[in-house]
């Protein structure tokens, strides 16, 4: 098999995707942090002292989703269409679970948009409760679903 991020002389590259057509592509991706019940309770009741958890980490999950070809070196800087967001309260855990869902119409695909706006969501959690909890656990963050581009429609069974 052919690594597409490498040139004839095993030089890396970024694959150009200039030949490819311009369709609507969506990729969704998830994550859960895993905090002790003091912590789960703060943002629950929005007393932690750095300010709105949740809020803030939805800020984060877009900006994060919109910065990734910054930080992830051979991802194309894309116009994104839509970044949604969704934090769900995993009490019984407890926790909280991210999702992310990135969009464009173009010829590259938002999968590791969405996976980078879901971590750095995720790590914002952690950075704003450190200080009641240093223990948090980041998991199990992975792609749910994609669609558009050549390889088809992918969904998490």
């Amino acid at each position: 098999m052919n690594l597409t991020h490498l040139d004839e002389q095993n030089k890396p590259k970024m694959v150009d995707v200039s030949d490819k057509d311009n369709t609507t592509r969506i990729a969704t991706a998830s994550g859960i942090i895993e905090v002790g019940q003091p912590a789960f309770d703060a943002v629950v009741a929005n007393t932690a002292k750095k300010g709105p958890v949740l809020q803030t980490a939805v800020i984060a999950a877009i900006q994060g989703t919109k910065q990734t070809s910054t930080l992830i070196p051979m991802c194309h800087p894309l116009m994104l269409t839509s970044v949604k967001t969704d934090i769900e309260e995993l009490p019984e855990l407890p926790g909280f679970k991210l999702t992310v869902t990135a969009k464009l119409n173009g010829q590259t695909g938002v999968e590791m948009e969405a996976l980078t706006g879901v971590s750095v969501g995720l790590l914002t959690i952690y950075d704003m409760l450190k200080a009641i909890d240093k223990g948090m656990v980041i998991k199990n963050v992975q792609l749910e679903n994609k669609s558009g581009g050549n390889s088809g429609d992918f969904n998490r069974t």
